[in-house]
């Protein structure tokens, strides 16, 4: 499983660097996407902007900002209200938080935690896949990611765990199948914690 995950970042890397605005510093992106290896990329709000991808830097996209696939190794990956994503959204290591926001390919990641609020709507579901390899050393083994899906908040598709992670579905939140994890339901804006 480990090859997929490593075959899946070293595209990520091809991805950056075939469209890198700049292999060191952070990067705001353009209609035609943006990449870079070490540094963050920002999506201003309302642009409409192609795939974004990075090595070890965090993603931002803002308010109703629109971007292709998203991806990153190492780094956070923040969508503001009403960002719209239109394939999947990726990493290994880094919080994802969508604050009613939309993502039409799917959340995936190895070691990082993931917090949807607001009415946030993922189509293509949740995949946390089992560390290995070269990108999910120890430090993606060492904890139990943290996954919020809180009021309002739509998952359509499956949810599947492929490790151990510590899941919050609110009553209010409406799921897929959920396999390899046990939803603890809570009432509430926030779970407990």
């Amino acid at each position: 499983m480990w090859r997929y995950g490593l075959l899946a970042m070293l595209g990520v890397v091809a991805m950056a660097v075939a469209a890198c605005d700049g292999v060191n510093g952070d990067v705001t992106a353009t209609e035609s996407g943006a990449g870079t290896v070490n540094g963050s990329i920002h999506v201003p709000a309302g642009q409409h902007s192609g795939a974004v991808g990075t090595v070890n830097g965090s993603i931002r996209i803002d308010d109703g900002a629109t971007v292709g696939p998203a991806r990153t190794v190492n780094g956070a990956m923040d969508l503001e209200s009403g960002a719209d994503v239109g394939g999947g959204l990726k990493n290994v290591n880094g919080q994802i938080t969508l604050k009613t926001a939309h993502v039409g390919g799917g959340l995936s990641t190895v070691g990082g935690d993931i917090d949807l609020s607001g009415e946030s709507r993922v189509e293509g579901g949740i995949l946390v896949q089992e560390p290995g390899g070269w990108f999910g050393g120890s430090s993606s083994r060492a904890r139990k990611p943290r996954i919020v899906i809180g009021p309002g908040a739509v998952v359509q598709g499956n949810l599947r765990f492929e490790r151990e992670v510590e899941l919050y579905v609110s009553e209010r939140a409406t799921v897929g199948p959920i396999t390899g994890a046990t939803a603890i339901r809570f009432a509430g804006d926030r779970p407990p914690g």
